[in-house]
């Protein structure tokens, strides 16, 4: 790879991509509009996207019923955390630096939905039975301060076909037993139960 072509200036930028879009700004709100909230109402995934005070990265996948992200206002949304692998990655980094970010989607829908905003971390009883799921109520939430909404257009769903279920891999298999196993040198019977362990999880811990 040559560093003679790498891009360093936003003027180098402009000059392969080409210039901004007139206009195309103005797509950016600060606040849930009625386009917004509809789309978030019928969305069961989103990512959530973190960083810590050195700029260093997490996304993390959240999903539930469609409209699990609570709307509380045109400026407020509650993501509820669910029981999980207690890593807490993104916990720890909204702590540090409240910056986040959100993708929403919806299955078969190639448009996209991105919030930028402030988190702040919250375990107030009443929120938490708000965010209930499967009679359970949160274990967490995230309160999340809207600063910036904008729908992404389809062209990265078109390009990877994501949604035609006919141009789909065969499905893969993630063996966290097997990477376990692996890296521990431990042999095909520990593999199995930590595969049955993390199966008894799925069923149990939702």
């Amino acid at each position: 790879m040559n560093p003679e072509f790498d891009i360093n200036s936003e003027a180098a930028l402009r000059e392969v991509i080409g210039a901004e879009i007139p206009g195309l700004k103005d797509k950016v709100l600060s606040h849930i509009d009625e386009f917004a909230s509809a789309f978030i109402q019928k969305s069961p995934f989103v990512i959530l996207a973190t960083s810590d005070v050195d700029g260093n990265i997490d996304a993390s996948p959240k999903g539930d019923g469609p409209g699990f992200i609570h709307i509380a206002d045109e400026k407020t949304l509650w993501v509820p955390d669910r029981p999980g692998n207690k890593l807490a990655f993104g916990h720890q980094n909204v702590l540090n630096n409240p910056r986040v970010g959100l993708i929403f989607i919806i299955p078969g829908t190639n448009e996209t939905l991105r919030v930028n905003g402030r988190g702040q971390l919250n375990n107030d009883p009443k929120v938490l039975e708000l965010l209930s799921a499967r009679g359970k109520p949160a274990t967490l939430a995230l309160r999340v301060d809207v600063e910036e909404m904008f729908f992404h257009c389809a062209k990265a769903f078109i390009r990877s076909d994501l949604w035609q279920p006919e141009k789909w891999p065969e499905r893969h298999k993630v063996s966290f037993g097997e990477m376990f196993a692996k890296r521990k040198s431990q042999p095909q019977e520990v593999a199995d139960a930590v595969d049955g362990a993390v199966e008894a999880d799925y069923r149990e811990n939702l």
